[in-house]
């Protein structure tokens, strides 16, 4: 009876993101009601394994208690403090510290958010005022990648990349361009690393050349395109465009929202291409999901510019929950987490996932297989030899998600027919077993879904 009557409160008055509002009020919402470690129980009592960490962020897990007295201590202390006005806290100072301590090279300087979209939106603003600073206003083009995700903020939205976040709203801006994904399973000059590479650079060149050297401001790249299909490019790639970039003087900024906190492997994935960026933009495995926060990492060379420049005026951006105290102090508690033992976890966790991912490429539906540490994706086809996706009529994003559910599986599925995954870092080895076993179960029942069965004939 609870459950029904949630489904029909749901129903009438909350806004689901990125849904369709029609189709979501006919399929009604599925109602989670407890958590623990990397399971999550619906209303109705059906068990499953997170095999997406909430939406790629709650990577140290459900359930500790550590988190929530952290919490909850903070809650009881000072519950709140302003930024503003040269006031602080004590949980947001030593949090900014701490990541300023671990992130790479000079990125010393920290801005709290409260999520991604407003970290990405936080450095656009930025990156203007570092050129207003530096007397070139001209330098106002932005360049991002073809199937990136940077946000659903109006701004992020346009460096995002993804048609179903343009569609309707009017973006991107004119001032907002893109290249080419070096997605190597669909790269058109092969998936050899030399070549990929390469052809980046040559777009990437291409596109300043086009667009005047002079102009353009900044560029953003994912470590790994999360939303786009989970895209790994090959070891050297970001290290190559964030090289053109230095030659350029372009500033470069790391979107790490999903990749940071453990997700690959480090706490940052930038350390797996030795980059320093001129910015880093974080947030989901912060706080693992627990309470909202985002985080901008500035270099010192960008914020002794922004610094110099304003002098005693204030630089006007900011938010009123700008390094909220109880999300610091969460995020504080989630970082001694990670760091006894939960990275480590991970690392072999993720290893036993990606092992177990590449023993599926002997199904009829499994054309790729790609992944590092805990963030992994499987690409379905009909045709291996064609690389033919799924047919539309197949609903894959649809119909995976739901016999995945059913078979007690949390999955992203996306349109497309390609299955991520983010499982919490604490996953035990019967944890990611139950996730293969599952996946390899909802292969075959949509290897049966007569859409699928037609596409192959």
């Amino acid at each position: 009876m609870l459950a029904n009557s949630l489904i029909e409160l749901d129903r009438a008055h909350l806004i689901h993101p990125v849904s369709s509002y029609r189709g979501h009020e006919k399929l009604g919402v599925r109602v989670l009601r407890s958590a623990k470690g990397a399971t999550v129980t619906d209303a109705l009592g059906h068990q499953l394994v997170d095999g997406f960490a909430g939406l790629w962020c709650v990577n140290a897990g459900y359930g500790h208690e550590s988190i929530v007295e952290a919490a909850a201590r903070q809650m009881r202390e000072l519950p709140y403090a302003t930024g503003y006005f040269d006031i602080g806290c004590e949980a947001a100072i030593r949090l900014a510290a701490e990541l300023a301590d671990r992130a790479p090279g000079d990125l010393n300087h920290i801005f709290f958010t409260l999520g991604g979209s407003d970290a990405v939106d936080s450095t656009v603003r930025f990156v203007r005022y570092y050129w207003h600073a530096k007397g070139k206003p001209e330098r106002d083009q932005f360049i991002s990648i073809e199937q990136g995700y940077h946000g659903s903020s109006t701004v992020g939205a346009g460096l995002t990349a993804l048609p179903g976040f343009h569609a309707g709203f009017g973006v991107p801006f004119d001032w907002q361009h893109k290249i080419p994904s070096p997605y190597p399973y669909r790269n058109p000059v092969g998936e050899t690393a030399d070549a990929i590479i390469a052809a980046s650079i040559a777009d990437l060149k291409s596109k300043i050349e086009a667009i005047g050297a002079e102009r353009v401001a900044a560029f953003y790249a994912e470590p790994i395109q999360g939303s786009g299909g989970v895209i790994v490019p090959p070891k050297g790639w970001l290290k190559a465009i964030r090289d053109l970039c230095s030659q350029y003087d372009i500033l470069f900024i790391a979107d790490e929202v999903i990749t940071g906190f453990g997700r690959t492997g480090p706490l940052f994935a930038c350390s797996y291409d030795e980059i320093v960026p001129d910015f880093m933009t974080t947030a989901k495995g912060l706080t693992s999901g627990y309470v909202p926060m985002g985080a901008v990492f500035m270099s010192d060379r960008v914020y002794d510019v922004i610094a110099d420049s304003a002098g005693s005026a204030a630089v006007g951006h900011g938010y009123t929950y700008s390094a909220h105290p109880v999300s610091a102090a969460v995020g504080l508690e989630v970082l001694k987490l990670y760091e006894g033992g939960l990275l480590e976890n991970g690392v072999k966790a993720g290893a036993r996932l990606m092992e177990g991912l590449e023993n599926l490429r002997d199904h009829p539906l499994v054309g790729d297989v790609r992944g590092r540490g805990m963030l992994a994706a499987v690409e379905l086809v009909v045709d291996k030899a064609r690389k033919t996706p799924l047919p539309s009529a197949a609903a894959p994003a649809r119909r995976i998600f739901d016999r995945a559910w059913d078979n007690g599986l949390v999955i992203r599925a996306f349109a497309h027919g390609v299955l991520g995954y983010a499982p919490p870092l604490c996953c035990t080895d019967d944890d990611i077993d139950a996730i293969l076993e599952r996946t390899r179960k909802t292969l075959d029942q949509t290897l049966e879904d007569p859409d699928v069965r037609e596409a192959m004939r």
